[in-house]
C-alpha cells in the first residue's frame, strides 16, 4: 500500500534482537526495508490500539455512570419503532 509523501518523524526505540533478526530476513526475502515493515506494523496496529482504547475510556464512563445507556427497546420506542 503506497501512502502520499508525508513529513517524517524520527524516533529511536530498543527491539529484542530476534525482531531485528525476523525484519532482516523478511526485508532480504522481499527486497523491502526493515523500515518499511517497521512503518507498515505501526500503521496496520495503531488503528487498533486506537480502537481498543477509546472503546476502554468509554466502557469506563459507562460503568462510572457518567455515559448513559439505552437499550434496544427503548431506541425502538422513542424512536417510534416500536411493534
Amino acid at each position: 500500500m503506497r501512502y502520499k509523501a508525508e513529513k517524517m518523524a524520527m524516533r529511536s526505540i530498543r527491539i529484542p534482537a530476534s525482531i531485528d533478526s525476523r525484519l532482516d530476513a523478511l526485508a532480504k526475502k522481499t527486497g523491502r526495508t526493515k523500515t518499511y515493515y517497521i512503518q507498515e506494523m505501526i500503521r496496520t496496529s495503531l488503528a487498533d490500539l486506537e480502537d481498543y482504547y477509546l472503546a476502554d475510556a468509554i466502557s469506563e464512563r459507562v460503568r462510572s455512570g457518567a455515559e448513559k445507556v439505552y437499550s434496544l427497546e427503548e431506541v425502538e420506542r422513542d424512536l417510534g419503532l416500536a411493534d
